[in-house]
This record gives C-alpha cells, sequence and structure tokens, in this order.
C-alpha cells in the first residue's frame, strides 16, 4: 500500500512534513487526541496537500517520536512506529489505537492538557469531554452509575406496566439488581433514576414542536402544538409517540384487496429515531433535551450528544455503522421489552421502512448528522408533495403501491403553472422564483412571506412584492383558516 492510499484509508489520519522536536505539542496533541478518541495515525514525511516528500534518517526520527511520547504524554499510550519506504523516500507512520486508560494529558509547558477529536481538528477537553474520558478509563458507563437516589423512594408503575405488555412477563424486584438499575443495597444507578415514574434527572426531558411552515422564524409563523414533559424514559418515549400521530397524518388508498396506508412520516422509522435520540443521548450534557420538531415538509429530532465513538455520522456508511451504545444498561432494557435490537441495526430499519413506503423518492431518504455534541436526525413528509387523488385507486408493482398517475398529475398542472407565467410583464428572474416557490410548496400547500423567504432566500419586503405579483397575475389566492397572510396557488383546468 502506497501513501496516498493509507491516507486515503485511514479514517482519522494527521501529516507532518518533518518531525517538530521543539515544538512537540503541534503533533502530540493527535497522539492525545487519537489515544482518546477512536485512534488514528500521522505520517511523518507528508506535506499538508499529501506530496509525499519524505525523510532523512527515518530509523533516528522514529526513536525521537518514541523518546518524546514517552515524556510528554500521560498515561503512556500504546503506539506502533513503522518506517515506510516508498520510491526511494523513507517515512515514519506513527499509529495510535484507541486507548483503555483515558484521558490520556499532553503534559508540557507548564500545562496538562486532554485533546479530544473534532472532524480533522485535535482540540483541548473541556470539563463534559474529560468526565466522559474520565468513565471510559473506568470502564463504567453514566447509566451503571450510582445515584443518590434510593429504590424504595420512587414507584416504577409505568416500566412493570410496559415490561408485562411487551416481554409478556412481570418485572421483579430481583430483576431491577440483575439488569443494573440498583445494587444490593437499594440504591438505584442513573439507569433507575431515569427509569422512575417521576425520574429525577430533572434534564431527562422531552420538548415537542408542530410549527406552521417550513421553519421557525421568530415572529413570522407560530407553532400549532408545543409540548414539554418529564418523567421516566418510558413514559417520555409513549408522549413522543402520541405527538407525532396527532401532529402528522397518515391516508390511505382503496385497493382490490382492501387499502393501503399512506402516513406522513413511517410510524417505525419515526419510533426508531425517537427510541435511539432517548436511549442514547449524553446525558452528562446537561443544558439540553430531546426536541421533536415537526415541520409542513419534514420531522427533526435532536438529542444531546454525537456519535458515541466520536465520529461523524454523515461521514459514514450507515447500513455497517458498528453499535456503541453510550447507555448500554437503558439499552438492554429496552431491548427487553422489544423496542430496539441488540445488534445495533437502527440506521438500516430507518432507512428501509421509508423505502418500502408507497410514494417513496431517493430525494427524501432520511438524513443524519452529528457533531461532538449532538445528533440529528430529519425524517422527510412522503405525502408533502403528492397529490390527495379523487379516485380512490392505486396501483400495485409487486405488493408496493405506486403514484406514477399522481406524479404525471403534478408534472402535468407545474407545465401548465410554467406556461401561464410565460407571458406575465414581469422579468425573467421574478418568473424563475414564481416557479421554483411553486416547485416547492405546490398546488395544495398553503404558504405565506416566511415559506417565500426560506425557499429563494429574499428579504421579507421582497417575499411581500413576490406575493403582490403573484396576485395581481392572478396565480395565487388567499386562504382561509390557516393563519394571516397565507395564500395557495390556483389549480389552472387542463
Amino acid at each position: 500500500m502506497n501513501i496516498k492510499e493509507l491516507i486515503g484509508e485511514t479514517t482519522e489520519c494527521d501529516k507532518k512534513v518533518a518531525l517538530e522536536e521543539k515544538r512537540p505539542k503541534s503533533w502530540l496533541k493527535s497522539v492525545s487526541a487519537f489515544s482518546n478518541g477512536i485512534g488514528g495515525a500521522i505520517i511523518f514525511g507528508v506535506s499538508d496537500d499529501e506530496q509525499p516528500i519524505g525523510l532523512e534518517n527515518a530509523k533516528l526520527i522514529a526513536e525521537k517520536i518514541s523518546e518524546i511520547v514517552k515524556m510528554r504524554l500521560d498515561p503512556i499510550p500504546q503506539v506502533v512506529l513503522e518506517i515506510h519506504q516508498e520510491d526511494g523516500k523513507d517515512f515514519v507512520i506513527l499509529r495510535i489505537p484507541a486507548g483503555d486508560e483515558t484521558p490520556y494529558y499532553y503534559v508540557g509547558d507548564g500545562t496538562r492538557t486532554a485533546f479530544i477529536r473534532v472532524g480533522n481538528e485535535s482540540i483541548p477537553a473541556v470539563a463534559a469531554d474529560l468526565r466522559r474520558l474520565v468513565l471510559r478509563g473506568t470502564g463504567k458507563t453514566y447509566d451503571s452509575l450510582l445515584s443518590p437516589y434510593q429504590y424504595k423512594d420512587f414507584s416504577f408503575t409505568r416500566l412493570r406496566s410496559v415490561y408485562r405488555l411487551r416481554a409478556g412477563q412481570d418485572m421483579e424486584e430481583s430483576d431491577f439488581v440483575s439488569f443494573g438499575l440498583m445494587d444490593e443495597t437499594g440504591t438505584l444507578t442513573n439507569a433507575g433514576a431515569l427509569l422512575a415514574d417521576d425520574s429525577p434527572v430533572r434534564h431527562s426531558r422531552l420538548f415537542c414542536t408542530r410549527w406552521y411552515g417550513l421553519d421557525k422564524a421568530s415572529g413570522v409563523m407560530e407553532a400549532l402544538d408545543d409540548k414539554e414533559y418529564s418523567g421516566s424514559l418510558v413514559s417520555l418515549l409513549q408522549y413522543g409517540e402520541d405527538f407525532i400521530k396527532n401532529n402528522t397524518k397518515k391516508r390511505w388508498k382503496k385497493t382490490p384487496d382492501g387499502r393501503v396506508e399512506m402516513p406522513d412520516i413511517p410510524e417505525r422509522a419515526a419510533l426508531e429515531c425517537l427510541v435511539n435520540g432517548l436511549i442514547h443521548r449524553d446525558y452528562l450534557e446537561t443544558g439540553s433535551e430531546v426536541h421533536i420538531d415537526i415541520y409542513d415538509d419534514r420531522m427533526e429530532i435532536y438529542s444531546p450528544g454525537g456519535m458515541y465513538a466520536g465520529t461523524f455520522v454523515q461521514n459514514l456508511d450507515t447500513d455497517r455503522v458498528p453499535s456503541k451504545r453510550r447507555n448500554p444498561i437503558i439499552a438492554d432494557v429496552f431491548s427487553r421489552m422489544n423496542y430496539m435490537e441488540r445488534r445495533g441495526s437502527g440506521f438500516r430499519k430507518i432507512k428501509s421502512d421509508y423505502r418500502a413506503a408507497v410514494n417513496y423518492l431517493p430525494e427524501l431518504e432520511p438524513k443524519f448528522y452529528s457533531d461532538s455534541s449532538s445528533f440529528w436526525v430529519t425524517l422527510y413528509n412522503l405525502n408533502y408533495h403528492v397529490p390527495v387523488e379523487q379516485s380512490g385507486k392505486a396501483t400495485f408493482d409487486e405488493g408496493k403501491a405506486t403514484f406514477d398517475e399522481g406524479k404525471a398529475t403534478f408534472e402535468t398542472q407545474k407545465a401548465i403553472f410554467q406556461a401561464s407565467i410565460s407571458d406575465l410583464h414581469v422579468k425573467q428572474p421574478t418568473k424563475e422564483k414564481m416557479m421554483k416557490v411553486y416547485e416547492k410548496v405546490g398546488y395544495s400547500q398553503p404558504f405565506g412571506r416566511a415559506e417565500i423567504m426560506n425557499i429563494i432566500s429574499v428579504s421579507s419586503y421582497s417575499a411581500g412584492e413576490l406575493i403582490k405579483k403573484m396576485r395581481e397575475a392572478g396565480l395565487i389566492e388567499p386562504v382561509d383558516g390557516r393563519g394571516k397572510g397565507k395564500y395557495q396557488f390556483i389549480i389552472k383546468p387542463e
């Protein structure tokens, strides 16, 4: 394998054109970060633009690297040094596996600093990061730690009821010990405290909002529904399920053998995302809660804490993400209640539920995004641009209903709209803006200034002027009962 292939295959990689002995922090911070994270490699003899420069006396440089690591890192991480030869040039590859004795500190310049990896940078760990690293170094997780609360002071009615319903058996007091929810003295772990009916973990809450429109622009659109929930994790899950069901719709179509249901968002996918958001959130992040935000065209679920391994989900193949659980005790309890699987196939399940839906399109694939402290999933409304069919007919291809007729209807209306604006006495950029708005909202979705501002990135005044021109041209009409300043495109006869 050559150097460029190695750089391409290494998930975490730094490059140094030479060994900096007088400024070792410039590369030792990456050794600390890789040891505190998922591991990585530093290649000496390669420029920042990935040009293989090579090194003079690579063996001596390797010896100096080993010596500096031992002097400046505490505890001393396990590293592997390799001298690589290519095209007559020598390189030193320093491989750093994920460490077991976290946190690993860089010691020098009168400081003692642990570093973590964020994107392609190594940055100092803050207090919350250090707490996570200390837990990992002791082989413990947040949910396994003993809380200040006693089992006898709390009830677990909701947990017992759901466990009986979904697991088919009663949850005995001895199970609380064997499941890791309390110790033999009756002291609850953090997992047990989170599952108590009146959970004392106050930052374990769920905020749910159904927004009117496509965003939550302050002062322009109001929330149609807004709830804040606290209590047992089981209660939060049920509250979240109910909120989603109450604020999304389910269409259906007659078929020769009955009918096919078409929910805005596949129910199993929504449940999977909500379960993961509550179970895998970082409970060391005390200033944030799980959020469900529902818009006209999508639902977003936010959970405090990035990927447990420190990677960014948007850079991974979500069909092959290994299961690493931040809160394994809580995850095990929910697995026993058949809310999730132990083998960690959540991403695949979410995507497969979407792909099996009636009017799935590739552009409506669920999207996952994370950074060092947050995780988002976006589930698109599959019915947002699909007109409501009046005939009640549906066609099937190998058991899956299709909407070719519905898509054709929209394309026909789109062509008619395009023709209707071609002769307007307005400038071409204005026509293009009108077309862009129509393509986004269709002829059945109400919209106002806020939606136009979001779609074509203009000011409130410009959005109002565009609405005025479309009204004068007879393209839109006001919509009653959907708030002030809402309009809808007029369906032109074919």
